[in-house]
């Protein structure tokens, strides 16, 4: 199967929107307590307002049809002047799904080196984003990419 990865266009949205509830619907299974299920975390305009926005790039990953199986969303951040800490130019992928039907294609790889290219074009230090602790399959894909923790979350329920 052959696969391309572009800048998602507004036809998208609507498998887009798929994604996310896939998204959702896995961090929903593993902490029910923290995600509602089914939902997603965008609609389809603020999505529109994301693809327009060149700053925010958000990367699909088509099959020969032109479908988006899986999505990448990118937003800039930047540190300056921190008491403590560097200033830095970070790209944080927001949200990045493969469609479960087409796992264990190297999607989210092809989507991980296109937003790695990216990165390195605009010159940014790091890639970072964060996962979930209850999604040990994307926690063992991000490790396979070259990605290692920076600091970890903890919590305890009450």
């Amino acid at each position: 199967m052959e696969f391309k990865v572009r800048r998602a266009a507004e036809r998208d949205i609507p498998q887009i929107l798929n994604l996310l509830l896939q998204v959702d619907m896995v961090h929903h299974l593993g902490r029910p307590d923290l995600f509602r299920g089914p939902a997603t975390k965008y609609n389809a305009e603020e999505l529109s307002a994301l693809i327009r926005d060149e700053n925010t790039p958000v990367f699909v990953c088509v099959n020969a049809n032109d479908i988006p199986v899986g999505h990448a969303f990118c937003f800039h951040k930047e540190q300056k002047g921190d008491a403590v800490l560097t200033d830095m130019k970070t790209l944080y992928i927001d949200d990045i799904c493969v469609d479960e039907a087409m796992r264990g294609k190297h999607v989210g790889t092809l989507l991980y080196q296109k937003v790695t290219e990216y990165a390195k074009s605009q010159g940014y230090y790091n890639i970072t984003l964060n996962v979930w602790s209850c999604n040990p399959g994307a926690m063992r894909f991000y490790e396979a990419m070259g990605l290692l923790p920076r600091k970890t979350e903890m919590e305890q329920i009450l």
